[in-house]
């Protein structure tokens, strides 16, 4: 068990290892630019200001940092743990479990069991000079917890109990109501909200100017809207145009039609074309190059332009996303209508993440609309 445990340890070391030897120039940017202090955290300003005071204490308890992805809440605790440890006892003194890991009951038993039950050794003068904190305990990051097993969970709560002296632990999840209580009452309860968009804009335009890249504010807004709040896809979004306009020579400047074609996103003219067909009174729609001739309502239209959508390779879950909201904030049509739609659009986006045909439910949607707008 324990060959096993120091195998395992001895290849994370290596990976880090081998992380740290990438190019900065193909270094991701999300990692690139994630936060080495509390301090640099977007927003969170309730989360901040609690664990500022923990920094001066060392009294660290049992954390649950939940709230969606995207939001800051690994970056926390890894900043955390940076402040608390500093650069030479981090790896001694954290150990990060992520959903690319095993984490069933016999993970639980073996890996985090012997390492919450090791004594840490003090070190507060780091290499580089400056003094941490560096408290007589060990961290254990439970990235994406709600992915656990309930065995699994069941398992851990008797080792948070055990060695509650010399380790700490923080779960890190998406969906709070995932965790058992019995865990979930052993953490104070952290709530990570999703970014509002001056502080995304402001982390944002800071990349932008470290990068040296032109982004004019219209950008900038479609990022954040494309993103929703998820500052790691804004971010991602932003990398990926920048090589894309870099691409050429000279290099193109970043429009916000390049963050919608990385997004993924349906241009508003073709939603707009698709809203016609299925009856929806829409300003302003022009014909898109390549778009079927648009007839009204029918079972052939729609077919026709459903057939377009899919060839043009279109996300049939974005398509029904942004077809929801223009049927939301619909000026004309009734509460009545909306609701028979609403239900249309539930069916439809359960049925997609059961793995049903995307062709198949875009056609029963457009279909269903038609004719709850039609009624």
């Amino acid at each position: 068990m324990s060959s096993t445990f120091f195998t395992a340890k001895t290849t994370s070391l290596s990976k880090s290892a081998a992380k740290q030897t990438i190019e900065p120039a193909l270094q991701p940017w999300v990692e690139k630019y994630r936060p080495k202090t509390i301090d640099d955290i977007s927003a969170q300003e309730h989360t901040v200001a609690v664990l500022r005071k923990t920094l001066t204490s060392t009294n660290l308890p049992h954390m649950l940092f939940y709230g969606p992805p995207g939001t800051g809440k690994t970056s926390t605790i890894l900043a955390l743990s940076r402040q608390l440890f500093g650069p030479d006892n981090f790896r001694n003194r954290v150990l990060e479990l992520n959903a690319s890991d095993e984490r069933g009951i016999n993970i639980v038993r073996d890996k985090i069991k012997n390492f919450a039950r090791q004594t840490p050794r003090a070190q507060t003068v780091s290499s580089d000079g400056k003094v941490y904190p560096c408290p007589p305990y060990k961290i254990i990051i439970l990235d994406e917890a709600d992915s656990m097993t309930q065995d699994a969970q069941g398992a851990l709560r008797r080792i948070m109990e055990t060695y509650a002296r010399i380790t700490r632990f923080c779960l890190v999840c998406n969906y709070v109501t995932r965790i058992i209580e019995p865990l979930a009452s052993r953490c104070s309860k952290f709530r990570f909200t999703p970014l509002d968009s001056d502080s995304a804009a402001l982390r944002l335009s800071h990349i932008s100017q470290e990068e040296r890249i032109d982004v004019d504010k219209a950008v900038i807004d479609e990022l954040i809207s494309t993103s929703a709040g998820d500052l790691r896809r804004a971010i991602t979004y932003l990398q990926s145009a920048s090589r894309l306009s870099s691409s050429t020579t000279p290099p193109t400047k970043i429009e916000p039609v390049d963050i919608q074609e990385i997004a993924g996103v349906v241009p508003t003219a073709i939603i707009d074309d698709f809203a016609r067909v299925l009856g929806i009174e829409v300003d302003n729609t022009m014909d898109v190059d390549n778009s079927p001739r648009m007839e009204r309502g029918g079972f052939v239209p729609i077919k026709k332009y459903v057939k377009f959508l899919m060839r043009e390779g279109y996300s049939a879950t974005q398509i029904i996303s942004q077809l929801h909201d223009l049927v939301t904030f619909h000026p004309t049509l009734n509460g009545r209508k909306k609701s028979k739609c609403a239900l249309v659009f539930a069916e439809a986006d359960k049925a997609l993440c059961d793995g049903a045909d995307e062709e198949l439910w875009v056609m029963e949607v457009g279909l269903r609309v038609n004719k709850a707008v039609l009624s």
